[in-house]
């Protein structure tokens, strides 16, 4: 019987039933709605809002969340699915519902007291309310401890002044997790649009990420009831135990950009004729594809491992940064032969190969540099922290 071309090795026979009626769904959603627009939207810069109440009704926003809060209680393994073949259409996509669910939603569950989990969560879990998560300032980058942004408590309340940078969903999100220095260490607080001082600008000209929304935030002696700060975390391991979630999530999402890949390079091989043969009977091609196919299967039971050590409660931060650095590198990897193999046609946006390349180029970037992964990994090899 021949093999699946993106699965070689049946990662999906390694899934539970829920788990491949999960990933089903969402691969329906992505190959009606998504696909179809998702090139235009990327040329326009345009994020597909319309299709926030559409991911919300399939339960794919703070997806492993309680159902009491009108989450879909789902494991790690079928969030990943979920990551995975939504960055098959496009890693904005993926990457607005990494930033609600991770985040937003996670930390209000996690650090938050039940009147905020029960004021946000269910309005977020419906796409009613969108999130953005406020740690990276422009000088601070990969040293989220050099933080400037500033609380200070006046009464029963806190002021805050700062400025946030490449802060996705900031123009969309009604409220803001935003982690800021206090007298008492790193906290967090819910800033919600509307308090006064509270801006956010959209930053313009990019050449990644297009179809996804990103922003700077700017603190003006912005005043935050003490209600509205998370209670039960202190310092970074706050932010850093968020980043932790989306990390897991990032590793399995660009899989679906290397498969998406990987489809298009296979179809246009096998119609383009050069030499009186088609590109796909020769060496050079078929040395490409099959390549790209045992990476891709490397990283997908990678992920696969990672989701049940997640499940499980025993991943280390350390396997998420191995993981998310060699998925990361595939993809893009892959995404760059992918347009090579594409030729001349492979430049346009009317295939995929270059969108997901240039998307891949914030990935790789994003919640932890490849440089940073390869640090920490070699942190637990040797012992010695070379920050």
């Amino acid at each position: 019987m021949a093999l699946h071309p993106y699965d070689l090795y049946d990662v999906r026979a390694l899934l539970s039933e829920e788990e491949r009626a999960v990933q089903d769904a969402v691969a329906r959603f992505t190959d009606e709605r998504v696909l179809p627009i998702i090139g235009d939207c990327f040329d326009a810069g345009r994020f597909p809002s319309e299709l926030v109440p559409e991911m919300a009704a399939l339960g794919l926003l703070g997806a492993t969340l309680p159902e009491a809060y009108g989450c879909a209680g789902l494991n790690s393994v079928s969030y990943g699915l979920i990551c995975q073949e939504l960055e098959r259409g496009d890693s904005g996509l993926r990457s607005f519902a990494s930033v609600q669910s991770s985040l937003c939603m996670y930390p209000i569950h996690a650090y938050g007291d039940e009147a905020q989990r029960r004021r946000w969560l269910p309005q977020m879990a419906a796409g009613e309310v969108i999130g953005c998560f406020g740690l990276t300032e422009a000088h601070g980058g990969s040293d989220p401890a050099n933080m400037k942004t500033h609380a200070r408590r006046d009464g029963d309340d806190w002021v805050i002044n700062g400025a946030k940078m490449w802060i996705t969903n900031g123009n969309l999100a009604h409220v803001a997790i935003v982690w800021a220095q206090t007298d008492d260490g790193i906290q967090g607080f819910l800033v919600e649009r509307g308090f006064r001082g509270f801006s956010a600008q959209e930053i313009k000209h990019k050449m990644s990420l297009r179809a996804s929304v990103t922003s700077a935030l700017y603190f003006d002696d912005v005043r935050v009831p003490d209600a509205n700060r998370l209670p039960n975390v202190k310092g970074l391991k706050g932010p850093l135990g968020c980043l932790n979630q989306a990390r897991y999530g990032i590793t399995w999402g660009p899989i679906g950009a290397a498969i998406a890949c990987l489809d298009e390079a296979l179809r246009y091989s096998k119609e383009r004729v050069l030499f009186e043969r088609p590109v796909a009977a020769t060496q050079s091609a078929q040395i490409k594809l099959a390549d790209w196919a045992r990476r891709i299967t490397t990283a997908q039971l990678l992920s696969l491992q990672l989701g049940r050590l997640k499940d499980a409660g025993t991943m280390q931060p350390t396997q998420v940064s191995l993981a998310k650095w060699n998925n990361c590198r595939m993809a893009i990897d892959i995404a760059r032969e992918a347009r090579d193999l594409l030729g001349g046609a492979g430049i346009t946006t009317e295939h995929c190969p270059i969108r997901h390349a240039l998307n891949l180029e914030s990935v790789i970037t994003y919640e932890g540099t490849e440089t940073v992964h390869q640090l920490v990994v070699g942190r637990e090899l040797t012992g010695i922290n070379a920050f």
